[in-house]
């Protein structure tokens, strides 16, 4: 993967990813959290457990990212991008929508 493809991944990652590690780790504890996203053994969801590796590329050095870290900020940041697509009508403060994007890390209330 090129410098230049990993600058803009990262770029791109940082604008869809709008909470800290340390918000995103409260977050992930919460009873909200676990209630959304699909499971595929009854365990954890899917965006919980990425919720889990954006704490750890949030709390990580540029230097320390290895290729599977790309990976992963590459569909944190299409997952994105498709769900703020597909934002529902009226109030999302308390909604299911809004909990699974805060699992990939991004809170559409912030500001």
């Amino acid at each position: 993967m090129a410098a230049d493809d990993n600058a803009d991944t990262w770029k791109d990652f940082h604008e869809a990813v709008n909470m800290t590690a340390a918000e995103l780790e409260k977050w992930l504890a919460s009873d909200e959290s676990n209630s959304v996203g699909q499971k595929s053994d009854g365990g954890e969801s899917t965006g919980h457990e990425s919720g889990r590796h954006i704490v750890k590329i949030l709390n990580a050095k540029k230097s320390e990212l290895s290729d599977g870290d790309y990976a992963h900020m590459r569909k944190v940041v299409g997952y994105t991008r498709r769900h703020l697509a597909q934002r529902p009508s009226g109030d999302i403060s308390d909604t299911a929508w809004r909990y699974s994007l805060m699992n990939w890390g991004h809170d559409p209330v912030k500001s």
